[in-house]
């Protein structure tokens, strides 16, 4: 389980994060909504160590974490993609893959085999393995983003904004790979714009306005994506 407990932080003399808490079971799909200026990317950056907390904590199963390097929190199961992906253009596909198992320390056997059982939910990476990664489209690289967390073995793992910039099919594709992770019982914090997809796949709700949730329940209780924009995004 992922824990935020009120955690404050700030860039600069702004204050970001007001009172940050939120919870990510075990095996549940976790969806914080908000627009911009809800703080949901900073919780992220917060969460694996890219941003420091003035105060609060994150922990991972009932440890505290806030306190580790990135690369720690990385080791101890948690991965990110990222909103803007950050991939490094000019490598393959493979490549990309395969470095991002490094840190994992597998056989090349092993490695071979994890990386066989990711490409199953990707057909797309499959078919562009040696292609380089600026070459390829928005959706795709947004899924090599994916893929990438993947090869860590997270126990958690984090999506920031999965479906900004994709066209309508891309972003269907995306979060149905998202349901196949869920099927398979990873747990999942994902951060999102796009209230109807959110709600597609998960099972518990956060919405954030102002660097604190100001709502939160199972996905049955926000179902009317409508009556979300009115309430708590300022528009219909």
């Amino acid at each position: 389980m992922l824990e935020v407990k009120d955690i404050r932080a700030s860039y600069g003399r702004i204050e970001v994060l007001r009172g940050m808490t939120l919870r990510v079971p075990k095996s549940h799909v976790v969806a914080m909504l908000g627009g911009n200026g809800a703080g949901k990317s900073t919780t992220m950056k917060c969460i694996v160590g890219l941003m420091s907390i003035q105060s609060g904590s994150v922990e991972l199963n009932g440890e505290r974490i806030e306190h580790l390097p990135p690369h720690r929190r990385a080791q101890l199961g948690i991965a990110m993609s990222p909103q803007h992906r950050e991939l490094f253009p000019e490598m393959t596909v493979k490549e990309t893959l395969e470095i991002s198992a490094i840190s994992k320390k597998l056989t090349k056997s092993e490695r071979v085999l994890l990386e066989d059982r990711i490409l199953s939910h990707f057909p797309r990476l499959r078919e562009r393995y040696e292609q380089q990664a600026g070459t390829l489209s928005g959706g795709e690289q947004q899924m090599l983003a994916t893929a990438r967390a993947l090869m860590l073995q997270p126990s958690v793992l984090l999506l920031d904004e999965p479906t900004a910039g994709l066209a309508p099919v891309m972003a269907r594709e995306v979060m149905a790979i998202i349901k196949e992770l869920k099927a398979e019982n990873l747990t999942i914090f994902i951060v999102e714009q796009n209230v109807r997809v959110a709600l597609q796949v998960a099972d518990y709700v956060y919405i954030g306005r102002q660097g604190a949730i100001v709502a939160e329940g199972e996905v049955s209780m926000f179902s009317d994506e409508d009556t979300v924009f009115r309430q708590y995004f300022g528009a219909a």
